[in-house]
């Protein structure tokens, strides 16, 4: 029972996953539907990411008193819907009415589950969570592209949101099985809310916020703007590193798997470091002064493999450092600071880019990378004061 639970999380994070990469696939088509600028797709994510932010800071509250299966539930329902919405939109503002419920939903099932695995099951499974959140934001480019070569934009959002609803209702019939973890639920849904304040109250929790930003800051860069970067900087034909910049995306998800069969074993602390380490190499190798750009190439890879702990591991650690009590606020503000990170850095750059070209992109990164290892080590380092590790 507990691992067919496990598997029915599983499609959850998939859910999860699928509309992230959509809207950056159908809005070169979508914007002249609606007749605005390509720059435009920049105001929806933002919508978007702000109301993942509000959830994620709500989802304490509303997991305490609906519990972890319910939240899932509704959140998937409320993406389908909005989904759906995206699809019968005949005007822009119709796309950044929608993109409220999308983001509230996004940011309510991100924090409950992440926060239910990482109580009651192994660095394995979260590390395999993840990868199956990959798996999401692989398949929606295929689901448009095909939509788009033999019917529209609209099939698309359409297909995604049946999707979607799928899986709401296979979680509907599953729900039933969310009983088997109650008895161990029961303190940790009968403990005092903590809220914003409390939670950054214990020692550790802020620089684990600011570590947790930096990398997903760091991650969010290197999705957005790796093609970028090799086309201008390393002479790559476009097709090439449109090629290479997927790369980024299937060297995590591979990652991720990878890291599932080695994860208990290590540790997450360590799952980190090595992570933290194989991103620096891979950063490396993208600096290297030589023609070729086989070295860039591969090193953008290398970076996302480096990527595919670092997220898991962090979140799966957070029970142990801070209690399971405390847990499910910590990583809604775990979240909150994830969305702040991805909403900001990569618009960051590029206004900075502008002013020193492109080729500045792995120093950014690496800007970013150091700051998270120190704030993260700091954490690691109060937390064992406190007796927690």
């Amino acid at each position: 029972m507990t691992t067919l639970l496990l598997v029915v999380i599983y499609l959850a994070f998939i859910s999860l996953g699928l509309p992230d990469s959509l809207l950056g696939a159908g809005w070169p088509v979508m914007h002249t539907h609606f007749g605005v600028p390509l720059q435009f797709a920049g105001i929806v994510s933002m919508i978007i990411s702000f109301g993942t932010v509000v959830s994620s800071l709500a989802s304490e509250r509303l997991t305490k008193r609906f519990g972890t299966r319910y939240v899932t539930l509704i959140s998937i329902a409320l993406t389908a819907a909005a989904l759906l919405g995206f699809s019968v939109s005949t005007a822009f503002w119709m796309i950044c009415l929608w993109a409220i419920p999308y983001g509230l939903g996004a940011g309510s099932i991100d924090a409950a589950l992440n926060n239910y695995v990482a109580l009651h099951y192994s660095s394995r499974d979260m590390s395999w969570l993840h990868c199956f959140w990959g798996v999401g934001t692989i398949a929606s480019p295929y689901i448009m592209s095909f939509s788009l070569s033999h019917a529209s934009w609209q099939v698309g959002y359409r297909t995604v949101a049946a999707l979607q609803a799928g899986i709401a209702l296979i979680v509907l019939l599953t729900l039933p099985l969310w009983r088997i973890h109650q008895n161990a639920e029961d303190p940790v849904q009968k403990a005092k809310v903590l809220g914003l304040s409390g939670a950054l109250r214990i020692r550790g929790v802020l620089p684990l916020l600011i570590g947790f930003c930096c990398y997903c800051a760091a991650e969010s860069v290197c999705m957005l703007w790796t093609a970028s970067y090799l086309i201008t900087v390393r002479g790559v034909t476009e097709a090439r590193a449109a090629a290479f910049a997927s790369l980024f995306f299937i060297g995590i998800t591979a990652g991720r798997f990878l890291a599932g069969f080695v994860s208990d074993r290590i540790g997450d602390r360590n799952m980190v470091r090595i992570g933290t380490g194989i991103i620096l190499l891979g950063l490396a190798m993208t600096l290297l002064p030589i023609q070729s750009e086989i070295a860039a190439l591969i090193g953008f890879v290398i970076i996302g493999l480096g990527c595919a702990p670092v997220y898991p591991s962090i979140i799966h650690a957070t029970p142990n450092h801070f209690g399971a009590q405390n847990a499910q606020a910590i990583i809604g503000l775990q979240m909150a600071s994830a969305y702040i990170g991805t909403t900001f850095a990569s618009p960051a750059f590029g206004w900075l880019s502008t002013y020193t070209g492109l080729w500045i992109l792995p120093l950014y990164v690496a800007g970013f990378i150091g700051v998270m290892t120190v704030m993260l080590e700091w954490t690691y380092r109060l937390r064992a004061t406190e007796g927690s590790v």
